[in-house]
């Protein structure tokens, strides 16, 4: 447990948010918090690969 990156689990957390967002905006059929969710899904997921990738440079993972 103590190997744990935790950034990259709220990183996680916060797609998955995104991913249920969309679930629910496709239940509730609103195409802008859909769209919204979407775009916020990408932002979240670029974060954190580009944050993994820097810390692969670095020699921290």
């Amino acid at each position: 447990m103590k190997n744990v990156k935790w950034v990259f689990v709220l990183y996680s957390l916060g797609a998955i948010a995104s991913m249920c967002a969309i679930g629910v905006a496709v239940g509730m059929r609103s195409l802008p918090i859909a769209i919204l969710a979407i775009v916020a899904l990408i932002l979240i997921m670029g974060n954190g690969f580009k944050t993994k990738k820097k810390m692969r440079e670095q020699g921290l993972f």
